[in-house]
């Protein structure tokens, strides 16, 4: 472990100084919006009622302007309107596929863009959200690495897709029904597993996901917030002690040669490092398990001995491994595994005890799988010589 250098890239992240003008509310917690109260004159002991009253019609009724908060004074909503705004990233497209996953494309500030994926299931609706501009990463499988790290995603930017999100849904509750009476929701679970690698953006990252799952607000469990990692050790800890959500690792090999490879992260904290840090996680954070995700790449990684050293690798860990059949994308340099090839690893998994589904592809026709995100500005494509290339020297 390597313990001088700063992990997270919060040097990357824009705003770098407050903005000029009215001050975005959506994303500040509960403190940083009491503090905020205060600085335009809200006496300190209103402002935490304030906070209550604006944080529900916030993020339980997705109100937007302060003058329809009935609750508070006329005079005092004209203060916060002259103060502050409600801003969350503007929807540039939205593509539906035909299997009704939905892709939206959202600009940020700068004029900078991310994509959103919105995946409806029978018994729960999964948004997989971004928590950076771009990803410093570079995995190889991944069409996103292919993208330049721009900035980091502000806590404004981060819980402002999932209002975005639930906006296009039409889920926001009406006056007077609670949250659990309008009957099951539509998004009932949140993955950081769009754009970015959600550790190196650690602060803004925590901020977005406890106004989640603020009880008072959009109020989603700890339990239905997953946080995808490549493997940035030092942070994992803190993870689950700051956040607690359940964890998922883009694990993808069982040597470090070849994750080396396909996740170059790997190179820095290897296999066993990785565990080791791993191996904590489920009691600090009270976790039931973890998820490995590993995606399926012909000839790669997903041999019958690929399978084995997997379950003797993660013996001892309560796990799930997601199984992923490889999305591909324009240039990529590997191949999907064959269907019996997959399933045949899968039942090697599970006859050793463990649960290993096979991710069914979502959204493939609107290039909104796992691991095809890559915002339209910077969609330009690589070779896959190119790619090759950068994949034997990085």
């Amino acid at each position: 472990m390597e313990p001088t250098a700063p992990i997270t890239q919060d040097v990357m992240t824009i705003p770098r100084k407050a903005p000029e003008g009215p001050q975005n509310i959506v994303g500040l917690t509960r403190e940083g919006l009491r503090d905020a109260l205060i600085a335009i004159g809200t006496p300190e002991k209103q402002a935490r009622m304030r906070v209550g009253q604006i944080w529900q019609w916030l993020y339980h009724w997705g109100v937007r302007d302060f003058d329809a908060m009935t609750n508070l004074a006329k005079g005092y909503r004209a203060l916060l309107a002259e103060h502050f705004v409600i801003a969350i990233p503007e929807v540039v497209s939205r593509q539906v596929s035909a299997d009704g996953t939905r892709k939206y494309l959202v600009r940020i500030a700068g004029g900078h863009e991310v994509e959103v994926v919105y995946i409806p299931e029978e018994d729960r609706g999964t948004l997989c959200i971004s928590s950076q501009v771009g990803c410093t990463l570079t995995c190889s499988f991944c069409h996103t690495g292919t993208q330049k790290l721009v900035r980091n995603l502000t806590a404004a930017e981060i819980v402002g897709q999932v209002m975005m999100a639930r906006d296009d849904l039409g889920e926001w509750p009406e006056p007077g029904v609670g949250t659990g009476e309008a009957g099951p929701r539509l998004l009932s679970n949140i993955v950081l597993m769009g754009m970015g690698e959600p550790l190196y953006n650690f602060e803004n990252v925590r901020d977005a996901m406890k106004i989640v799952m603020d009880g008072e607000g959009i109020a989603l469990s700890r339990r239905r917030m997953t946080l995808s990692t490549s493997g940035v050790v030092p942070e994992i800890a803190r993870a689950a002690e700051e956040i607690g959500c359940m964890l998922a690792v883009s694990f993808h090999a069982t040597t470090d040669e070849v994750r080396d490879k396909l996740v170059p992260i790997n190179k820095r904290w290897n296999i066993e490092t990785l565990l080791n840090e791993l191996r904590e996680y489920p009691r600090l954070s009270n976790s039931e398990r973890i998820t490995f995700e590993y995606v399926m790449l012909k000839g790669v990684n997903d041999s019958d001995a690929d399978a084995r050293r997997l379950v003797k690798l993660i013996a001892g860990i309560p796990a799930k491994i997601n199984l992923i059949p490889f999305n591909e994308w324009p240039g990529a340099p590997y191949e999907r595994s064959d269907w019996s090839r997959i399933e045949a690893f899968a039942d090697i998994v599970y006859k050793a005890g463990y649960a290993s589904p096979i991710r069914t592809p979502r959204g493939e026709d609107i290039m909104a799988a796992c691991g095809q995100l890559k915002s339209a500005t910077e969609r330009a494509r690589k070779s896959r010589a190119q790619i090759e290339a950068e994949t034997r020297t990085g």
